[in-house]
């Protein structure tokens, strides 16, 4: 099992760097952070000096989207960072959550993320692409053995299928075993069904992870406070899904959407920090699933289950107050024992 660092690109950017530098010397083999322009620094001026401050670390936004920068400037961004450090840039896209809807914009579409993933993928591997109404294009400074990864971020039937379809990797974020069960088995048989090799789709689970020293209740207490967060920001998402397909249509799990009845609103000058007011209606038991807390052994275990359904990597957030110890803990007992 690979791990990733999940960070926001808060200033200064040299304690993202520093942060993404501590991981690799533990183990982690990539490096994501949030792509929100507005909410915080712009990742991929970050990217360049984190992969200039790293040797074998794979850099990419977990999730970029395809509406706040044309198709061909993102292709040519990534790759770019690749013709200048090795293919070391992976692109997770998704519909767009707060990066949109901050600025007033909808998420997308479906069709508009495949359309974009196609051409992006396309340009930076070095091939054509037709940017729309027979405008086609190829970079022509680009290397002949240019390759560039995209990975999928999907929740609901219809965007796991197309992931299962279309994308060199399906982003997960939430680490509730029975949900990434349900969810990489519909990847899966959508990559089965268009004729894929379903092993050839990357299978990545992105949560909160905080180690404890013990799990005694007031250590558990405050590591669920410091990632109530995610279950809101991951709510986010669960509100889309209830209003296009209902909450009683069986399209999706109730285990994912029972829990936002309570949810009132969300203020994006919250997004992905633990204390967020805006994430009291999400219970401890949602906490517990979706993340992962605890002492290292109890992590290990998860892991362990994760691992057994498929899941290539572990990304973990670390928006809480014990980054640095999270890192080290991970590279110093968690990751040696999924690594075998």
């Amino acid at each position: 099992m690979d791990f990733g660092l999940v960070l926001q690109t808060d200033p200064p950017a040299a304690q993202v760097i520093s942060l993404m530098k501590r991981a690799e010397r533990n183990g982690f083999r990539y490096g994501w952070t949030f792509d929100s322009a507005v909410l915080w620094q712009e990742p991929f001026v970050i990217y360049s000096q984190i992969l200039a401050n790293t040797k074998r670390l794979i850099v990419g936004p977990m999730v970029t989207n395809p509406s706040t920068r044309t198709w061909e400037v993102t292709a040519s961004t990534f790759a770019t960072l690749n013709d200048m450090y090795g293919n070391r840039t992976v692109c997770g896209i998704g519909r767009g959550d707060s990066a949109m809807r901050v600025a007033g914009r909808h998420p997308n579409t479906l069709a508009r993320i495949s359309g974009a993933m196609k051409v992006i993928r396309d340009l930076a591997s070095g091939k054509e692409a037709d940017l729309g109404g027979g405008t086609k294009v190829r970079f022509p400074w680009i290397k002949p053995d240019a390759h560039l990864p995209v990975w999928m971020a999907a929740y609901g039937p219809k965007a796991l299928k197309m992931t299962g379809e279309e994308a060199d990797g399906f982003i997960l974020q939430l680490a509730d075993p029975y949900l990434t069960e349900w969810m990489v088995k519909a990847v899966r048989d959508a990559a089965a069904a268009a004729g894929r090799d379903p092993a050839e789709v990357t299978i990545c689970v992105a949560a909160p992870a905080y180690l404890t020293d013990d799990d005694s209740p007031a250590s558990i207490a405050h590591a669920r406070d410091q990632c109530r967060w995610f279950g809101g920001m991951v709510g986010n998402h669960v509100a889309d899904l209830v209003g296009k397909y209902g909450d009683s249509s069986g399209a999706v799990p109730a285990e994912l959407t029972d829990y936002i009845k309570s949810r009132e609103g969300y203020d994006y000058a919250h997004h992905g920090r633990s204390g967020n007011p805006d994430t009291a209606f999400v219970p401890d038991d949602i906490v517990d699933r979706f993340c992962i807390i605890g002492t290292a052994d109890q992590h290990i275990e998860k892991l362990k289950r994760l691992k057994a359904l498929g899941v290539d990597q572990f990304a973990l957030y670390a928006m809480h107050d014990a980054r640095e110890r999270v890192i080290d803990g991970y590279g110093g007992t968690v990751i040696p024992a999924l690594r075998g």
